[in-house]
């Protein structure tokens, strides 16, 4: 039996559930991704991972850590709307953003979407739309610290480019 949260609407599109946390503490992708197969048992036929980690070098620079600084409320609210433009682009089951702030290390987990959709090409296609668009419209502020000192991060050319190329 499909679970509520996979059931077509009325207009034959998927009712997407949709799961946005922003948070300091890790997460285990294990659980996420059991948790989105479970919402859409015998519906899905596809389940897209992206996992982010904080890399340790950025322009030339020995990267010791990076602080995410958010505005509860308003930065949910541009996730959901990234959310809400995929589900009208593509046939979607279940996405799950799971994004951290506060103090992180290299190589600690910075950001989880899954996308469970009933075919692959649906689920990678969002997969990539989300994580190109949370780079550019997702409301977050990055402070990098390197051996040198700190500097906060924008969004980069290439990220602009491959949001524009939606």
């Amino acid at each position: 039996m499909k679970s509520p949260s996979c059931l077509p609407s009325p207009a034959g599109k998927p009712v997407v559930h949709a799961e946005i946390r922003v948070q300091t503490d890790d997460f285990d992708i294990g659980r996420e991704w059991a948790a989105c197969r479970s919402r859409c048992a015998g519906s899905a036929g596809a389940v897209v991972a992206f996992g982010g980690l904080v890399r340790d070098r950025s322009q030339d620079d020995s990267v010791r850590g990076l602080y995410l600084e958010h505005y509860p409320g308003m930065t949910e609210s541009s996730i959901r709307k990234i959310v809400d433009q995929a589900a009208t682009r593509w046939k979607l089951f279940d996405v799950v953003v799971i994004h951290r702030v506060g103090q992180l290390a290299p190589e600690d987990q910075i950001v989880l979407v899954l996308v469970a959709s009933a075919h692959r090409a649906d689920a990678f296609a969002a997969c990539e739309f989300v994580m190109d668009y949370l780079k550019t419209d997702a409301v977050f502020w990055k402070k990098e610290a390197h051996d040198g000192g700190q500097r906060w991060i924008q969004a980069t050319a290439e990220d602009r480019q491959r949001r524009q190329s939606w």
